[in-house]
């Protein structure tokens, strides 16, 4: 029996056509309004804030230009100097311990103990905590008439005294160690992940030649995870740039201002003291310090692939 082939009438092809054309541009379609809401939201709003830090606005934005007039206000004004001595004091201290406290613990969660679920819950946790939790616990903790300067004089500790929270010159530390308990197992887990991926079989060669465990780590696993470390710093950089909860929960930028940071300057002036143009400036030298960190990270990380 003679089999028939199959006949396409005219309108079928442009029906495909249009089923093709539907299916390469529903991705796009998809993606526009979320394209849409960051550029305007992100984009849209970094280029109206660096308009606003060339203008004299104060309450309410004035385009009248102003050229650099802002930028030298910035200059001038002792509060943001104190405010970026104290960035830089914090982010170095912060960034540094988190490293090599996160490190630390993922090396030894790398050696297979007991309970490593458990313990590596119990290290995490603490990022999933709002910086404002975490500021508003470690004030009472600090605090030293209610947390535990207070509790180790009433065990006898009459001599103890931990009074940072309200010393001008060490209450930035406060800030360090509320910081570095919240992310210090973040980084951990980073690290702990980049460690599970290294191959066994480089471990037990370097053991079949007689280097002990602290230089098999110094020297070959740690070293071959310098995209996990570039990634942690990058991440804890930005955090320490945009630090404004933990701020204001924990010390509100006292005593006095002596523990201001850029993002709390920038809130201050902008919101409650109705300096919105010297606002804006600093808000754009932020930043620029964010740039300065993450582009040249992007530009080694696409040199490197363009290389590969």
């Amino acid at each position: 029996m003679a089999t028939r082939s199959p006949t396409f009438t005219p309108a079928a092809a442009p029906r495909a056509s249009l089923l093709d054309g539907l299916q390469a541009w529903l991705p796009k379609l998809v993606l526009a309004p979320s394209m849409l809401v960051v550029l305007v939201c992100v984009y849209g709003y970094i280029g109206w804030t660096l308009l606003l830090s060339f203008t004299n606005s104060r309450f309410m934005p004035a385009y009248s230009w102003a050229g650099l007039s802002q930028y030298l206000r910035l200059w001038d004004n002792d509060r943001w100097w104190v405010a970026s001595k104290n960035l830089l004091l914090f982010g170095g201290l912060f960034i540094g311990v988190c490293l090599a406290l996160g490190v630390f613990l993922a090396v030894l969660l790398d050696q297979r103990i007991r309970r490593e679920g458990f313990i590596r819950t119990v290290y995490l946790y603490p990022m999933a905590l709002s910086m404002i939790v975490t500021g508003t616990a470690w004030k009472w903790l600090l605090n030293p008439g209610l947390g535990l300067d207070k509790l180790l004089r009433d065990w006898g500790w009459t001599g103890f005294r931990f009074d940072w929270l309200v010393d001008p010159e060490r209450v930035v530390y406060c800030l360090v160690i509320a910081a570095v308990w919240q992310a210090s197992g973040f980084v951990m887990a980073l690290f702990l992940a980049g460690l599970r991926g290294v191959d066994p079989a480089i471990v037990r060669a370097a053991q079949v030649d007689g280097a002990s465990l602290p230089t098999i780590y110094l020297r070959i696993v740690l070293p071959s995870l310098r995209p996990v470390f570039f990634s942690a710093l990058m991440i804890l950089a930005h955090i320490a740039i945009k630090s404004f909860d933990l701020v204001a929960a924990m010390t509100a930028g006292g005593p006095g201002y002596s523990s201001d940071l850029p993002a709390m300057f920038m809130y201050a002036h902008t919101f409650t003291r109705g300096q919105m143009g010297l606002g804006a400036a600093s808000a754009m030298l932020m930043l620029g310090a964010v740039l300065a960190i993450v582009v040249p990270y992007l530009y080694s990380e696409l040199r490197g692939k363009r290389h590969a």
